[in-house]
């Protein structure tokens, strides 16, 4: 930690409890610490911020029990607050201190600050993946599971945050919701955007709103890529509209890349990755799922791939892996697939 860094923890932890206050609101004062559920102020008692300094260390450090994670305010600041950069998590330090910024220690004479990231864009989407976490053991992985979707590997695109902001388009309401979070990446692996799906934090399904699914970010010729090895050819991949959809496929085949391009449009945009011969597109059985799919054929043909339609006995492949099973939705995949990669990418029948 820098010496300005340290600095300022050391201040703000002369007035630890304003901070725990300030910015974790959804905890309380118990003896000599405040207790919150994590640093992303979620309600609960895991984690405990010392208040006043003691034999065991100086004030506004903390720990939560449940993780091991550990740290100090300025750490309470950066992720309550939703920040990435140390000079924007410094600056919001000082404005609560009321201290003034340094500018001529801060950046060049002339230079401008940062602006934060606009919302909807490629950064905040990044910006809001990083903030996320690993989805072992959390929510959204027991939410997958729910839904029939056992990876057979961590995949580095899906996240969970705990407390996602979610806003009520009509009435413009907004609170905050557990949220798996899939990254749109482009096929160097750079996050272009996130979709968000809102879950229920009680553990039925999605979270009971509106539209408890959002993409944002650049979305357009990107995708929620499982299996993608960034520069690496991919020979023979699928890709469809929706990500359940191509994680149950994901399920059944964990060899095969796949891309879900979030809606039709978007399919039928899709970019191409390097070395790909066979392309396996999952039908959707709606209008705007038949233009997107004959879209994208079009524009495999005419890249010289072989486009091949997957089709689901179903509404879509989810619900043929939640109610016929793995079994029978291996054995209709490998009808439709060319022998060659049903030997490859099914388990043997």
């Amino acid at each position: 930690m820098t010496g300005s860094a340290s600095e300022l923890a050391r201040r703000l932890g002369e007035y630890a409890e304003a901070v725990c206050r300030e910015y974790l609101s959804k905890g309380h004062r118990s003896g000599n610490h405040w207790i919150v559920g994590d640093v992303r102020n979620t309600r609960g008692r895991s984690m405990h911020v010392r208040l006043k300094a003691n034999a065991k260390g100086p004030a506004g450090k903390w720990v939560d029990e449940s993780n091991g994670e550990h740290g100090d305010l300025l750490d309470v600041i950066r992720e309550t607050c939703g920040l990435i950069e140390f000079r924007e998590v410094a600056d919001e330090a000082r404005r609560f201190l009321a201290m003034p910024r340094p500018e001529s220690q801060s950046r060049p004479s002339g230079a401008t600050r940062e602006p934060p990231a606009a919302r909807g864009s490629p950064d905040a989407a990044r910006r809001l993946f990083a903030m996320s976490k690993q989805i072992a053991g959390t929510l959204a992985e027991r939410y997958l599971a729910g839904r029939g979707i056992l990876l057979a590997a961590p995949e580095r695109t899906l996240r969970f945050h705990p407390s996602c902001y979610y806003r009520d388009l009509v009435t413009g309401e907004t609170l905050t919701l557990p949220a798996l979070i899939a990254a749109v990446n482009g096929l160097d692996g750079r996050i272009a955007g996130v979709q968000r799906t809102w879950l229920d934090p009680a553990g039925n399904g999605k979270a009971p709103v509106a539209d408890p699914r959002r993409s944002l970010g650049h979305l357009l010729g990107n995708g929620i890529w499982l299996g993608l090895d960034p520069g690496v050819p991919v020979p023979v991949m699928a890709a469809g509209e929706g990500f359940e959809t191509m994680a149950s496929l994901r399920t059944l085949m964990p060899a095969l890349p796949v891309a879900a391009a979030t809606s039709a449009n978007h399919l039928a945009g899709l970019t191409f990755p390097p070395g790909c011969r066979r392309l396996y597109i999952a039908a959707d059985a709606d209008a705007a799922g038949r233009h997107g799919i004959e879209r994208l054929s079009q524009r495999a043909g005419e890249a010289g791939i072989l486009a091949l339609a997957l089709r689901p006995q179903l509404g879509d492949f989810n619900d043929d892996l939640r109610h016929l099973g793995p079994a029978h939705l291996a054995a209709c995949l490998r009808e439709q697939l060319v022998p060659e990669d049903a030997r490859l990418f099914l388990p043997p029948a």
